[in-house]
């Protein structure tokens, strides 16, 4: 116990602090505290329980707790002072219990928790009971004991209504009816609780309603209305009274109309004798009509009604309901006795317009023209619509000028539209009259009245220029007039209209895409009309402006057919200007197909097919450009990052490696094309993609036998190429990759020594390495290609021969001198197939080199040099009794000077020897 004690003392305390920040805390733990009986009376708990409530109170009033909150405080100190409760508890103190019991319940039952509410509710009726007891035992003598009694008395009925409502709340229909009529039993002492007695069951009542209980409902409307019988003077008011009977007649005309139909009737009509009400008379007419009474009834019922001074909207809706219930005679009927009634209201314009709504529903259109002319007449003598008027008949006349244009009624359409146009002054400005001549000039075009539909546009023009369907308007005229400059300036604006909000138009659909729409709508019309130029200018536009990237995508679809048509016509610079904006149309693709978000299943295949589509334009377009290396770069390039959004199979990993071969080979096309300074970019970019074709290559080699395919040695010419005009050390790697691989070609050999010479590259050793490695390769065939032998020789010696007397060395000629011993040796063996001019090179070369050596006073060497150049003279034909008569008088002439140094020239040199540029043999997709 004084655990108990202390933690309801601690919590208090916390709770009354001002500054507490987790209050919702601490009452979770008071109301979760277990609250046993408590004998006997303990100060401490009391104390607790009267600072809890006024501490609820005051928050209450700062709104610093919610009404949760609020109902357990007070749960909380009603039962402490519950709790502590003596056996013999003092007035005040039982009235202290009232008054916390009856409002923690109260409270309770405004959080939707009767049951918590029930507990207290049954303790305040237990303490009212047990004071009027006590006041009942004091006797009847005194005033102040008989006001005591009556306050008593006025608690209990209030407690006893909130115990009703509890039950009713927990779907206890008896019981709320048991509390009920012991407040009923208590009225005959408190008739002023009459009105709230009444209203309580009202509100039953309704509640009853709402969850469509409606024998329930009927009950407490009933008894609603006896009470409020019971005392004229405190009753709600025949007002009042008059309601809850509607709302009687409503619930029996809900709940079966043809059983309860005399007590709806009853509860209606009594309603309307305590207080007249145009709901209460249109509600007698909606019984009448539900239960099928006879027209003589009903026309008595719209009689009273219209006798009643009811407004005018009251009738007209009395009109439709009567149309609702096929009762058309009797609505027509009293449609005319109602703009009669009300032929001097301004507000007769609205029955005009429902009736001709009523006449055209009706097929009666004739009559309904009528009326709308008697209307047009009225409007210039005097008897104006209302603007709400106006605009209801405007909606009118224009839906049914919209279905008859669907319809492909044309001239009806334009007939509706121009009634319209009747109510508009000469002049006027309005954006609705700019989208009816709009309307009308649709139609026009469609009649083919071409100069009335211009007028009709112009007068748009004049009243909303900014609008983008009277540009798009403009433009469907400039392509009928195949007037191509006037098309181009609308599909101009309406692109720079797209960039704002699009209103609602008449028979177009209107979305966040409505200019993409119209630029689409305006490509076909210029399609249709064979002006494909106009039509490229729509769909660059839409694309330009659309958000919608699938829209996007389909327009590109049609400006690369568009496109391609022409190129296949064209040719020159004209070609070229097109395969230029083909390149930028598959730049738009690339970029629309990688904003996509790939979300459901059908939009991934959809992006697949999509790239795949571009990527066989780019492939199929770039085969078309082998004269123009930079364009089949960009075109190959772009064909392969489209193919990064189709599944990596087989045939799409193949397709990449090619474009990223043909991308790397064009890039090198483009340097040896171009000035030295302008080469890097080039290059850089063959790298670029040689490097990302590597990982391609090498999933493709996982997956499957490539034992035929010649990517990696086009590959590592590409790389060496590439990184020798750069000026790379790794070139030499490249080369090292190349003698690693098996059965490598002789020609593969050749390339690389070529390239890596060819300016701006400059290896020299790296030439050298690659020529011996190829001549060895060459002396190993079974019959060896003699030309290419000697070709392989020629490079050697002169890549290795001094230039001049600054680069003799006699290393470098020991060198030279092993290449001159394979040349003889290849001579030696087949001198027949040996070419005579190279012969002749050989020779002269090996006798310029002695007498260079000669001219250094290295004369041992010299006459080497000399002699190895004489021994070739026995292998030439023709030329050897020439040369042979040279060499001797040189050799004559040595004692006394230098004699005389000459060359032959005119012989192949490796910078200028063509070789084969290595291609794939590439086909259409």
């Amino acid at each position: 116990m004084d655990i108990f004690v202390s933690n309801v003392k601690c919590l208090t305390e916390r709770l009354l602090q001002k500054q507490l920040a987790n209050t919702d805390e601490v009452i979770e733990k008071l109301f979760c505290e277990d609250f046993p009986r408590v004998t006997p009376l303990d100060p401490q708990l009391e104390e607790s329980a009267i600072q809890l409530w006024n501490w609820a109170v005051t928050k209450r009033v700062g709104t610093a707790i919610n009404e949760h909150q609020k109902a357990k405080v007070r749960h909380v100190a009603c039962k402490l002072l519950y709790s502590c409760e003596p056996e013999n508890p003092a007035e005040g103190a039982v009235r202290k219990q009232i008054l916390m019991a009856s409002k923690t319940g109260r409270t309770w039952l405004d959080c939707k928790k009767p049951q918590l509410a029930d507990n207290f509710l049954s303790l305040a009726v237990k303490s009212l009971e047990t004071l009027y007891s006590r006041l009942t035992s004091r006797g009847h003598g005194g005033a102040d004991i008989n006001t005591s009694k009556g306050d008593v008395e006025k608690d209990l009925l209030r407690v006893l209504s909130y115990q009703a409502e509890s039950a009713l709340a927990q779907e206890n229909h008896q019981e709320a009816v048991a509390c009920m009529q012991r407040c009923k039993d208590m009225l005959l002492r408190l008739p002023k609780e009459t009105g709230y007695l009444s209203l309580m069951c009202y509100n039953f009542g309704v509640d009853s309603y709402n969850m469509k209980k409606h024998e329930e409902s009927s009950f407490w409307l009933s008894q609603s209305y006896d009470i409020g019988k019971m005392n004229i003077k405190y009753s709600p008011g025949a007002e009042v009274q008059a309601k809850v009977l509607r709302l009687l007649a409503t619930v029996y005309l809900k709940w079966d109309c043809q059983q309860f139909q005399e007590k709806a009737l009853n509860a209606v009509n009594l309603a309307n004798k305590e207080s007249v009400h145009p709901s209460g008379l249109y509600l007698k007419i909606r019984i009448l009509l539900r239960c099928g009474a006879q027209d003589d009834h009903i026309r008595a019922g719209v009689t009273e009604l219209l006798e009643s001074e009811v407004p005018l909207e009251v009738c007209l809706s009395t009109v439709k309901l009567l149309m609702a219930e096929d009762r058309e005679t009797l609505a027509f009927d009293y449609l005319k006795r109602v703009c009669q009634h009300f032929e001097s209201s301004p507000e007769l314009g609205s029955a005009l317009v429902l009736h001709i709504e009523l006449l055209l529903q009706r097929g009666k259109e004739l009559l309904g023209k009528q009326k709308i002319e008697d209307i047009i007449t009225g409007h210039y003598t005097g008897k104006q619509l209302s603007p709400q008027t106006l605009t209801c008949l405007h909606l009118l006349l224009w839906d049914k000028a919209s279905k008859n244009f669907e319809a492909k009624n044309f001239s009806e359409a334009l007939q509706w539209y121009n009634y319209s146009l009747s109510f508009y002054k000469a002049g006027q400005m309005e954006p609705n009259l700019a989208k009816l001549q709009r309307n009308r000039a649709s139609c026009l075009l469609q009649l083919q009245q071409l100069d009335k539909a211009k007028e009709a546009i112009k007068e748009a023009e004049r009243c909303d220029p900014n609008s983008i369907f009277t540009q798009f308007s403009v433009y469907k005229i400039a392509v009928l007039e195949n007037n191509v400059e006037k098309a181009a300036e609308a599909v101009k604006a309406i692109g720079a209209l797209a960039q704002g909000p699009v209103t609602s138009e008449d028979r177009l659909l209107v979305a966040e895409n409505a200019a993409s729409n119209l630029l689409s709508l305006a490509a076909q019309i210029a399609l249709e009309n064979e002006q494909q130029d106009t039509a490229m200018k729509a769909l660059e536009s839409l694309c330009e402006h659309s958000k919608d990237e699938a829209q996007v995508l389909t327009a590109l679809r049609c400006l690369v057919r568009l496109v391609l048509s022409t190129i296949e016509k064209a040719s020159g610079e004209i070609r070229h200007a097109n395969l230029d904006v083909l390149l930028s149309y598959l730049k738009m693709a690339l970029q629309k197909v990688s904003q996509l978000s790939p979300g459901p299943s059908m939009a991934v295949e959809q992006r697949t097919e999509d790239a795949n589509w571009f990527r066989k334009i780019a492939w199929n377009s770039a085969l078309q450009c082998e004269s123009s290396p930079d364009r089949m770069r960009d075109f190959f390039v772009f064909s392969y990052q489209l193919s990064q959004f189709c599944p990596p199979d087989r045939a799409v990993l193949m397709g990449q490696k090619t474009c990223l071969l043909m991308a790397a080979a064009a890039s090198l096309e483009l340097c040896r094309k171009s000035p030295h300074s302008d080469q890097t970019e080039q290059l850089t970019q063959a790298l670029e993609h040689i490097q990302i074709c590597w990982e391609v290559w090498k999933t493709l080699k996982a997956s499957g036998d490539n034992t035929k395919d010649p990517t990696v040695i086009l590959l590592l010419l590409y790389e060496f190429e590439a990184r020798a005009k750069l000026n790379d050390p790794k070139v030499e790697t490249v080369l090292e990759s190349v003698l690693e691989l098996d059965n490598i070609e002789i020609k593969v050999l050749e390339t690389m020594a070529a390239l890596a010479m060819e300016p701006p590259a400059h290896f020299p050793l790296l030439c050298k390495k690659a020529l011996r490695i190829a001549l060895s390769l060459h002396r190993k065939q079974p019959q060896a290609d003699l030309a290419r032998c000697s070709q392989c020789v020629h490079s050697l010696i002169q890549l290795s021969l001094p230039s001049g007397v600054s680069d003799v060395e006699a290393r470098v000629l020991e060198e030279v001198w092993g290449y001159y011993e394979e040349a003889l040796s290849i001579i030696t063996a087949a001198p027949e197939d040996f070419p005579e001019m190279e012969i002749l090179w050989l020779l002269t070369r090996a006798w310029n080199t002695g007498i260079l050596l000669y001219s250094l006073a290295q004369y041992p060497e010299a006459e080497r040099w000399c002699g190895l150049g004489m021994s070739f003279l026995r292998h030439l034909g023709s030329l050897q009794e020439s040369y042979q008569t040279q060499v001797l008088l040189t050799d004559c002439g040595r004692e006394g000077g230098r004699g005389q140094q000459w060359s032959v020239t005119g012989l192949s040199h490796p910078e200028s020897n063509e070789r084969p540029r290595p291609r794939l043999k590439l086909e259409n997709v």
